[in-house]
């Protein structure tokens, strides 16, 4: 079992955003010792890590609630969350293609600079 500040050392999240995600039913099964102190195990920090990763890519907290209720009510979810997961996976994909679109413009963009640097350099050489 680990304490919240070894976990924030483990994952570098901050405590503050640990305690947050409990009280908000993120994680669903940290436990607390006779002080009411955080207890973490390996399924804790295997939720950290996955809700991490779904909201580095925006799923919102609503839906990793909604996500972590249906995980919690067992077996005849498993449709459902698959289903959020396919969702939630086109949605990154979606961004994915659009950041690539964005970097071919900045791409074109560096590459007429390249080009009118070029040009500069050949034009201002005085022998």
């Amino acid at each position: 079992m680990l304490t919240i500040k070894e976990v924030t050392e483990l994952t570098g999240i901050a405590a503050p955003t640990l305690r947050y995600y409990e009280k908000e039913g993120l994680l669903p099964h940290v436990k607390r010792n006779e002080n009411g102190k955080r207890l973490y195990d390996e399924e804790d920090l295997s939720w950290i890590h996955f809700v991490t990763a779904l909201r580095a890519t925006g799923m919102p907290i609503a839906q990793i609630q909604k996500y972590v209720y249906l995980y919690k009510e067992g077996d005849s979810t498993i449709s459902e969350r698959k289903r959020m997961m396919l969702y939630h996976k086109k949605d990154i994909e979606r961004s994915i293609r659009e950041l690539y679109l964005n970097l071919d413009k900045i791409n074109y963009k560096l590459a007429l600079y390249d080009v009118l640097e070029s040009q500069i350099e050949r034009t201002s050489i005085k022998i």
